[in-house]
């Protein structure tokens, strides 16, 4: 049982037994979700958004994201519900006083608080860490912990001022459960959307039907007036005088056949119209100057001794 140099091996080594569960440490897991963009796993920098669902994201990467959706990245499946730009609100955050930045421990002979983060909360003043609920509003963009909206109580955002009500929060990093609520209230929300697009779009459709029809019925009207009018204008056509039998029908005179004296006058009216219109323009043969009017170059020097 022994092994070269006389070492006896133990139990442990040679019974393999059930492996140990890893245990995800917990000050890490809370890090990547409150200080790395949930798509690229790139350091939280401004301008931040938010989805519908509370996750985090950088502005930059969900526009490239959008632009190349082909493109092969690592965590696809957690923007599979971001369809465009308007599903994102970008989060009215505000900044950390305590909070020095990465370049406070670059030698790393300091102590470095994983808890120390980056923005807080307006009113309570409580860190977003992960320890505490955040919210944000749809409506603005705003976000506050669960501890300020509990103690004072309003319809009005504490930071803008703009009116929301309690469907507008959204919880940021939620637990599995509040995440699969927020997914029902979006699919609902998108459902009813496209439920009013639907009857908009029918109610269009049936307005301009109707207002195609209205136009079709009036145009033969409106031709049949305009040729009566005109025909009689000219007193080329006419109802033949006298009684009409039963069976006949009115008969019509036909036009004369040549020009009319009416056409010759208003050619000659046009004419002098388009004489008096041309004289104002200096191109006229009336603005023309004759060779007497016109007189020779006299150059002139404005020089006074």
């Amino acid at each position: 049982m022994g092994c070269d140099g006389g070492t006896i091996p133990k139990r442990h080594e040679l019974v393999k037994g059930p492996k140990k569960v890893e245990k995800v440490d917990k000050n890490a897991e809370l890090a990547a979700k409150w200080k790395y963009c949930a798509l690229s796993q790139e350091k939280l920098k401004r301008p931040i958004v938010a989805c519908e669902l509370g996750r985090l994201y950088n502005k930059d990467a969900i526009i490239e994201y959008l632009l190349d959706k082909s493109a092969e990245r690592p965590n696809t499946e957690v923007v599979v519900h971001i369809r465009g730009i308007k599903d994102v609100k970008e989060l009215n955050l505000t900044d950390n006083p305590a909070w020095e930045g990465e370049r406070r421990n670059i030698k790393g002979d300091r102590y470095e608080d994983m808890h120390c983060a980056m923005f807080i909360c307006p009113v309570v003043g409580l860190e977003m860490n992960g320890k505490h609920k955040f919210f944000y509003l749809q409506t603005c963009g705003c976000v506050f912990s669960e501890r300020a909206l509990k103690e004072v109580k309003t319809e009005i955002c504490h930071k803008c001022g703009d009116p929301f009500q309690e469907d507008d929060l959204v919880v940021l990093n939620g637990t599995k459960e509040e995440v699969e609520k927020l997914q029902k209230a979006m699919e609902e929300r998108r459902s009813k959307a496209k439920t009013a697009k639907k009857s908009k779009k029918s109610k269009d459709t049936k307005v301009s039907k109707t207002q195609d029809s209205a136009e079709s019925c009036d145009l033969p009207k409106n031709t049949s007036e305009t040729k009566s009018t005109s025909l009689n204008g000219d007193g080329s056509s006419e109802s033949a005088p006298g009684p009409s039998t039963s069976g006949e029908s009115a008969k019509t005179v036909k036009a004369p056949v040549g020009p009319v004296a009416g056409s010759k006058r208003s050619i000659q009216e046009m004419k002098d119209k388009s004489e008096t219109y041309k004289s104002l323009f200096t191109s006229h043969s009336s603005a023309k100057r004759t060779k007497d009017q016109i007189s020779n170059w006299v150059t002139h020097t404005p020089y006074h001794f």
